[in-house]
């Protein structure tokens, strides 16, 4: 299991680098930050001091070099827009998005594996048709239509909950409901397909034939051989919750990386972008690790190797 763990983080550290460098380049040749964060009269004398004073005015490779080395001290530049550290914005808006990600996987997760075993016990049934029938839809439904409509139906006319914001319960059900709808689906379609490959296996037959309960046939035998690509896909998919909450974020006006990152590429304020490109590079390391590590705990031939 150390092998494990310590050959990932190796893996991860030209990973997070080469992150760093697309990251950099790009934001970089994006165009003269000037003419944003400057009013449009200041004189060139003016737009060079600026450049100057954040050293924008060397060459691109000379720029990563310096940013290499603060970040390697843990200084991750000052934000352009907001003159503070740019870690420091990114982690003030980091606890919101963790927390739409995870509700959103909590619904998701809550109603998916279920579905999908009784889907995959109950095959061509009605619940099977049907639950498959909604599980198309969910994956067909463009998250910010899908937000729009809820904010029309639960908020505009029921009246039911919030429309907006975060600090309460109420506002975190529709954002978090809009952005489990995906996940739910890919998860309940996954965890079908891998029951119904695994229940026509030869060691349940025989398990069958051994007078074990149907329950523990399912769960104990077929459900944790089934576990390992459901769980494989839960982990990327977290790593896309934090990073991609973007469109459920801006329609819910939800203060989290979403809008920030959005924001700071608008505004071409390059640390605080590269921050949450960091941030989030960071979380796809770490959840992959912890995918490996929960994968080799379930099946003992990933440990063995």
């Amino acid at each position: 299991m150390a092998s494990i763990v310590l050959s990932r983080l190796v893996q991860a550290v030209p990973s997070l680098l080469g992150v760093t460098i697309i990251a950099f380049v790009l934001l970089h040749l994006s165009g003269d930050i000037t003419q944003l964060l400057l009013p449009m009269e200041a004189s060139e004398e003016v737009r060079a001091d600026f450049r100057r004073a954040y050293g924008l005015d060397q060459p691109i490779p000379v720029q990563y070099a310096h940013y290499l080395a603060r970040l390697v001290q843990g200084d991750f530049g000052q934000s352009f827009a907001y003159r503070r550290p740019a870690m420091e914005v990114v982690l003030e808006r980091l606890p919101a998005t963790l927390e739409l990600s995870a509700a959103a996987l909590l619904i998701a997760l809550t109603i998916a594996i279920p579905a999908g075993i009784i889907s995959a016990v109950k095959r061509n049934s009605v619940f099977d048709h049907l639950s498959m029938g909604v599980v198309l839809l969910g994956q067909s439904v463009p998250t910010f239509w899908l937000g729009m409509l809820m904010i029309l139906v639960f908020a505009v006319v029921l009246h039911a909950l919030p429309v907006s914001g975060r600090g309460s319960f109420a506002q975190l059900v529709l954002p978090s409901v809009t952005l489990a709808m995906w996940l739910l689906a890919l998860v309940a379609r996954l965890t079908r397909s891998g029951m119904l490959e695994v229940l026509s296996q030869d060691y349940i037959r025989t398990a069958r034939a051994k007078g074990l309960a149907e329950r523990s046939v399912i769960y104990l035998h077929a459900f944790r051989n089934a576990l390992v690509p459901v769980v494989t896909v839960i982990g990327i998919t977290m790593a896309i919750l934090i990073g991609g909450a973007v469109v459920t974020e801006i329609v819910f006006n939800i203060p989290g990386l979403g809008r920030l990152i959005i924001s700071a590429i608008l505004r071409r304020d390059y640390p605080v972008v590269q921050g949450v490109v960091l941030v989030t590079a960071a979380a796809y390391v770490l959840i992959n690790l912890g995918v490996d590590v929960v994968n080799a705990f379930i099946d003992p031939r990933i440990r063995y190797e």
